[in-house]
């Protein structure tokens, strides 16, 4: 790795990256649209509103049609998958979120089998309940809360999480590594004991219109838009400049560079090749037709976005 700073120091990396005439598909399935919804018409019996979003896109990407059309609720943000996010500068996200109107803020990794900031999830919502009327249905001593976010960001691995933190049981709600595994509002799940503490699993609902195309990356690196709308290609190429931009070179040591490289061709050969990744094409010649093994680019491009989404290339803050 040290060789990679002082290599570095030679190679000149993009400043900037070219987006071209590009532009990210707006992946707003029928689904979606109805899950919405079903959102607005459960709003009456729900207590709080938990939004879940990637820590690594603390900012970008979070659906603006949720504070517009949930936001009259107490509500709390969850920015999971903390374990593969660069929060060295917390204090600064969390002031940038509180300008933004958001108070109630917790990093969480979902997937841990024993988390603190889980344990704090039930107390902190009962706080927010309780200095909120519930002018709607105060008789009722039970608490409806509602899940939201946009796709594959954990809402289903957090509901999971609950449960096994507040009852000791197991999973109730399908995770996925895709986004769109949750397609419609389930029926309650019970997360807690005491008090009685029901969650409304949601669809992952993504804004009809992404701000900008660079956004949309991010969301695509993520894995909150199906990677066949983007392009693996143009995904892995952002990721690389992403990981130069941010002096992140684990990628030289996993993958067996000599040095780290800004050409996205020549890191996705070598990826084919050491992971052997090929595949047959017919070429023509002078003496006819012939079957030649060739780099399998698409399927390295795949290994490379799969390994930063694993937190095999380190610790990355996209925002």
């Amino acid at each position: 790795m040290k060789l990679c700073r002082a290599l570095q120091n030679l190679i000149k990396f993009r400043s900037a990256f070219d987006f071209g005439e590009r532009e990210v598909a707006h992946w707003f399935p029928g689904h979606m649209a109805k899950g919405l919804k079903q959102m607005r018409a459960n709003l009456k019996n729900v207590d709080c509103i938990i939004e879940i979003h990637d820590a690594r896109i603390p900012f970008s990407g979070r659906n603006p049609q949720f504070q517009e059309s949930l936001d009259v609720r107490p509500h709390l943000l969850v920015l999971n998958k903390v374990d593969l996010a660069d929060i060295a500068h917390k204090q600064s996200i969390l002031k940038r979120l509180e300008r933004d109107g958001v108070k109630n803020v917790i990093f969480a990794n979902c997937l841990r089998q024993r988390d603190d900031n889980i344990k704090k999830i039930v107390p902190q919502v009962l706080e927010l309940i309780e200095n909120s009327p519930r002018f709607h249905r105060s008789e009722d001593r039970g608490y409806c809360l509602m899940v939201i976010g946009v796709p594959n960001v954990g809402k289903s691995s957090f509901i999971n999480a609950l449960r096994r933190t507040n009852l000791k049981k197991g999973k109730a709600s399908r995770v996925g590594a895709e986004p769109g595994i949750t397609k419609a509002v389930l029926t309650k799940i019970q997360v807690c004991e005491r008090p009685v503490m029901h969650l409304l699993d949601t669809p992952g609902v993504l804004s009809p219109r992404i701000e900008s195309v660079e956004t949309g990356m991010k969301l695509a690196l993520c894995g909150t838009i199906l990677d066949h709308l983007v392009g693996e290609d143009v995904i892995a190429d952002y990721l690389l400049f992403t990981l130069n931009r941010l002096d992140r070179f684990s990628y030289v040591e996993k993958y067996g560079l000599q040095e780290p490289s800004d050409s996205i061709e020549q890191v996705l050969k070598h990826i084919a090749i050491k992971m052997g990744k090929t595949q047959r094409v017919k070429a023509i010649t002078g003496v006819g037709n012939i079957t030649i093994k060739v780099p399998n680019y698409t399927a390295a491009a795949y290994d490379f976005i799969r390994a930063f989404r694993r937190g095999e290339l380190g610790k990355v803050m996209l925002d």
